[in-house]
């Protein structure tokens, strides 16, 4: 290829331009590009994306909790394999987008980035932002279903990897309203395990008790030959929490210390709402445990909720010394790490828009609720 003369090469280059025409480029339909790359929607195919996928249909129950729509949320393991959450919230909507020409229902689980959490007023706060959440649930399953009570009918549809296989019907009257969401993961798609850990499933109800007071959760795992509902419901939610990561420890003070602070600014010249919470307890061991949320979405990586927290506590720790007259001028400044010693807390954002590092929402990326936290 070195020794090629430049007329060489343009004669080999036409050749491999006429060959590559726009006949070999595609497009991925509908929710193919799930499928394909599962990976950059819902985090991979293992045992902890099978159970985000969980986690995706069900934050949008919690958020209809956050819209206060929904007081009841019910979770169940079944017997086959599938799962199923149902909520007391308003329902998807039913009726045709003046727009798009199909049911509401149908919009939101089998396109891409639609939903009603882009500012049309649907959701103040809300954990799903990127509106592919649930229709990458449906893409990734062998079988998907919806029933929506709403309008005194029972509306219903089923998809098998992401398409429609039955349209929008009713099949019968509904005395409430809510949303009833089952789906059996595609093993074509989850070759590691398609089983669900009723552990870890359980341990994310009870986050999302803990971060919404008031919120009911009932989990039933059907599967073993005696079953036992478990009932989540804190009262007191995150001073809950707080008491609950210290159990096994001593508290070095009985009480929890709780921080709240709400917010309204302009980003990109629209309002937008920061609501923050903090809950704290220092314990006698000497490690640190801070768990962050995102409109009650876990943030394992953190970000600038737990950055602006973690500078305000040195700060404030570090002036109370000061003034109190048990940090001397010449005395070294009492570090982060050193405030951090057997520090259990809790911090809880609601943000009216977020920007994460990702789909799977691991991160929070935005640079103004640092501030509101320190």
């Amino acid at each position: 290829m070195a020794d090629q003369s430049d007329s060489e090469r343009n004669v080999i280059n036409q050749a491999g331009a006429d060959a590559y025409d726009a006949s070999k480029l595609g497009k991925l339909e509908g929710l193919e590009a799930v499928r394909k790359k599962p990976g950059m929607y819902i985090g991979g195919t293992d045992e902890r994306a099978l159970h985000h996928c969980v986690s995706e249909v069900l934050d949008n129950s919690v958020d209809e909790h956050l819209a206060n729509f929904c007081s009841k949320i019910l979770v169940n393991i079944h017997v086959d394999g599938s799962i199923s959450i149902r909520d007391n919230g308003r329902g998807i909507p039913v009726d045709i987008h003046p727009q798009y020409g199909i049911p509401g229902v149908e919009m939101v689980l089998t396109t891409l980035h639609s939903g009603g959490k882009y500012g049309q007023g649907g959701y103040k706060f809300s954990g799903g932002t990127h509106g592919v959440g649930a229709k990458c649930v449906n893409a990734v399953s062998e079988w998907f279903e919806v029933e929506v009570s709403r309008g005194g009918s029972v509306h219903h549809m089923k998809f098998e990897r992401g398409k429609t296989v039955k349209k929008l019907e009713v099949i019968g009257k509904a005395s409430g309203t809510g949303t009833y969401i089952s789906f059996k993961p595609d093993s074509e798609i989850f070759k590691e395990t398609t089983v669900f850990v009723a552990g870890r499933i359980g341990q994310r109800l009870r986050e999302l008790a803990f971060l919404n007071s008031g919120l009911e959760i009932i989990f039933t795992d059907e599967r073993p030959a005696e079953t036992k509902p478990e009932r989540y419901f804190y009262k007191d939610g995150v001073e809950e929490f707080v008491k609950q990561i210290n159990q096994g420890k001593t508290p070095l003070h009985p009480k929890p210390i709780r921080f709240l602070k709400e917010t309204k600014l302009l980003l990109d010249d629209k309002p937008a709402e920061i609501h923050c919470e903090v809950v704290l307890q220092y314990n006698d061991t000497y490690n640190d445990q801070v768990m962050c949320y995102t409109n009650t979405i876990h943030n394992p990586d953190g970000g600038t909720h737990l950055s602006g927290f973690r500078s305000a506590l040195t700060r404030a720790i570090n002036q109370f010394a000061k003034g109190n007259n048990l940090l001397k001028e010449k005395d070294p400044q009492i570090t982060g790490d050193d405030v951090r010693e057997g520090l259990a807390a809790v911090i809880s954002i609601k943000h009216s828009d977020p920007k994460f590092e990702s789909q799977t929402k691991v991160k929070l990326l935005s640079p103004e609720v640092e501030s509101v936290v320190g």
